[in-house]
């Protein structure tokens, strides 16, 4: 795998991809595919769960020229596949996989309707096929999607609604050995899209294409060719020097006359616990700690009683998040600098949803025992932390 910006990027070329589906279809378990370009690796850097799906599918194809040009300065080549080479390659009749039953959750409303994607089908061969227009909701009702029991699963939402409406329904899905979000690409595929000619694909300027042929477009290709590249060169040349600002956010509640302290267990390794924490994302610590406990814990039912600035330093070396994604490849930064924000819960701990692509569990733990319940790696720090909230004079 290739890390840029966080996102793994596999390194195959188009046979070896297609062999890798092959051996999916005959496996006994599911999988999942996904082809990531500049705008979908920028929108992951948003969006914590699209991040985190992203970095759990089992084969990720670099579709768009920039994440070609980011793999050469980082010397190497990789091999450019769009989600239109995929489908066309996995329906094709010359290959083993056209005789898998094939079913298409189709973007309701989209420009390619289950009648133009039904012809695209029938003309590659596909034996058995199921087309469903629709949308999110689709969720709701699995039914006939089951009944007709397909191995390969396309999905045209559109990312990142496509990509999640998969991650999180695969397993309703038993049947479906390989699922793949493939956006708009059978809008080529079914002479909706004119695609540009092969030469300018060839050289990289299939954008400058999009732009004459759909204008709209101007904002997401704006962000492909200016927006990418710009974050690329400060996530591989400038931050591996800096740190990143951080934000570890101490919340409390009142038990009688004691005081508890949530703590939670990282995803990516059973028995790790910590305090929560994440980015600052430019804000002060007061705003920052009070965002990122909303989206820690899915709740706002908590008041910020102080914050401190600069109070711990470390370097990330080599420590992984998930799946062979190191801390210091999602931002790019050597290490964290950390404040604190202090709050106290006033909710019940029904109103705690902890958010599954960081966490696996939480607990709170007795003030006094805070310490002793950390991570070992964690504890040094966390008693610089514990020794600011005793400061407040409002623990016993």
């Amino acid at each position: 795998m290739l890390n840029i910006l966080g996102i793994n990027i596999s390194r195959l070329n188009k046979k070896e991809v297609l062999e890798k589906i092959e051996q999916f279809l005959k496996s006994e378990k599911q999988h999942y595919i996904i082809t990531p370009n500049p705008e979908i690796i920028l929108e992951a850097g948003k969006d914590e769960e699209f991040f985190y799906i992203l970095n759990h599918a089992n084969l990720s194809l670099p579709d768009g020229m920039g994440l070609k040009i980011a793999s050469w300065v980082m010397g190497e080549n990789l091999t450019r596949i769009t989600g239109a080479d995929i489908v066309t390659e996995m329906t094709n009749d010359k290959i083993q996989m056209s005789n898998s039953r094939i079913a298409v959750v189709n973007l309701e409303g989209g420009l390619s309707r289950k009648e133009d994607i039904e012809k695209v089908l029938r003309k590659s061969g596909v034996k058995e096929f199921f087309i469903k227009d629709s949308y999110r909701d689709i969720e709701q009702n699995l039914d006939d999607l089951n009944e007709f029991k397909p191995d390969i699963l396309f999905c045209t939402f559109g990312a990142p609604y496509q990509e999640k409406f998969i991650y999180h329904n695969l397993k309703k899905l038993p049947s479906v050995k390989v699922a793949i979000g493939v956006g708009g690409s059978f809008d080529f595929l079914t002479n909706k899209i004119k695609r540009a000619p092969k030469l300018m694909r060839v050289i990289g300027l299939e954008w400058l294409w999009r732009l004459i042929k759909q204008p709209k477009r101007w904002r997401r290709i704006y962000n492909a060719i200016i927006v990418f590249p710009i974050k690329f060169i400060r996530w591989r040349f400038i931050r591996p020097w800096q740190y990143r600002p951080n934000v570890v956010c101490l919340l409390y509640k009142r038990d009688g006359s004691q005081y508890k302290i949530l703590i939670s267990e990282r995803e990516n390794e059973a028995g790790h616990w910590q305090i929560l924490q994440g980015g600052t994302d430019g804000e002060d610590l007061m705003t920052a700690g009070a965002r990122e406990l909303r989206e820690e814990i899915d709740t706002d039912k908590f008041k910020g009683i102080a914050s401190f600035k600069k109070l711990w330093e470390y370097k990330f070396d080599n420590l992984l998040i998930y799946r062979g994604v190191r801390a210091k490849d999602i931002g790019g930064y050597k290490g964290q600098k950390q404040g604190l924000f202090i709050a106290e819960f006033l909710g019940e701990d029904k109103d705690i949803t902890i958010n599954f692509w960081d966490h696996r569990s939480w607990k709170w733990v007795e003030a006094d025992k805070l310490i002793e319940s950390v991570h070992p790696i964690r504890q040094e720090a966390t008693q610089i932390f514990y020794d600011k909230f005793k400061s407040l004079r409002i623990t016993n």
